[in-house]
């Protein structure tokens, strides 16, 4: 697994969402910033630039000099918190990015000597704030541009990026798409709630809520609720997934197991006596 150091801009002063906090906007039951963090949540350190807020994990706090100063001035405070030879770099108004992207760009940034690699949009634009970069050229360049202009408050990316040898990698769909107005965040919230995601949102939202680092097979919960919903009563649906879940925290507990396995256990043997309760039914 590649070692590397995140850093997420979460300033700003979001002008075109009337001044709002925009990291703490919530898409989907979670804010901003923490659905950022759930994409890389594997970093070595991860440096949040901005004002500091309750987040869905630990991270490291720092602000750019002078407040305000823009992308390259927050984006040099945070690689002066960073120790990993490669950096990712990423806004904090990300709501569909994955890990996934994230591996893409490690990946395709640790091919050659090139100094980084970055996503490109659906329609071929550069996105420097979803990318990966070699950790000495960037802070070279940075120190340059900054000796060069008396400082990086309020320069742009493009005199970064055009002074790096980085590659480009095709995002996902979504992947890219940032929120900078209220009708983005719209947009956002909607496409969680089409019937392809709702579920795997809400599921990573109630996770993020009760504090849960758990990955379960839904598949077999949901045929658990079937059986049962059906098999026996409807209102057995969720009491009967409920306690399917009590007992896995048990068992894993005491026996001091694994909790996905013991999740997949409890699920068979309930599903087991919802299938032999609704054979009696029939037989009678």
């Amino acid at each position: 697994m590649t070692v590397y150091d995140a850093i997420v801009l979460a300033g700003g002063a979001a002008k075109r969402l009337g001044g709002a906090d925009k990291p703490g906007i919530r898409v989907g039951g979670r804010a901003l910033l923490d659905r950022v963090l759930a994409a890389c949540a594997d970093a070595s350190t991860t440096v949040v630039v901005g004002g500091r807020r309750a987040t869905v994990r630990p991270v490291v706090w720092t602000r750019e000099e002078p407040q305000g100063g823009g992308p390259l001035a927050a984006l040099d405070a945070g690689v002066r918190r960073t120790a990993a030879d490669r950096v990712l770099v990423l806004s904090a108004d990300l709501p569909f990015l994955g890990p996934g992207t994230v591996g893409a760009l490690l990946d395709v940034a640790g091919e050659g000597q090139r100094d980084g690699a970055l996503c490109t949009d659906q329609q071929d634009r550069d996105q420097p704030l979803v990318a990966v970069y070699r950790a000495e050229p960037l802070r070279r360049e940075l120190a340059l541009l900054a000796a060069e202009h008396g400082g990086l408050s309020g320069l742009p990316l493009r005199l970064l990026t055009q002074e790096l040898d980085l590659a480009r990698v095709e995002a996902a769909p979504g992947a890219s798409f940032d929120c900078d107005t209220w009708e983005d965040i719209a947009s956002a919230r909607a496409r969680i709630r089409e019937h392809g995601t709702v579920l795997d949102e809400w599921i990573t939202a109630v996770k993020n809520e009760l504090g849960i680092d758990l990955d379960v097979d839904t598949g077999v919960l949901l045929d658990l609720a079937r059986d049962a919903a059906h098999g026996v009563a409807r209102p057995a649906a969720p009491l009967t997934t409920f306690l399917v879940g009590y007992a896995a925290a048990r068992a894993s507990s005491e026996e001091g197991g694994d909790s996905a396995t013991a999740v997949a256990e409890a699920a068979r043997k309930a599903a087991a006596l919802a299938l032999r309760w609704a054979d009696e039914n029939e037989t009678q």
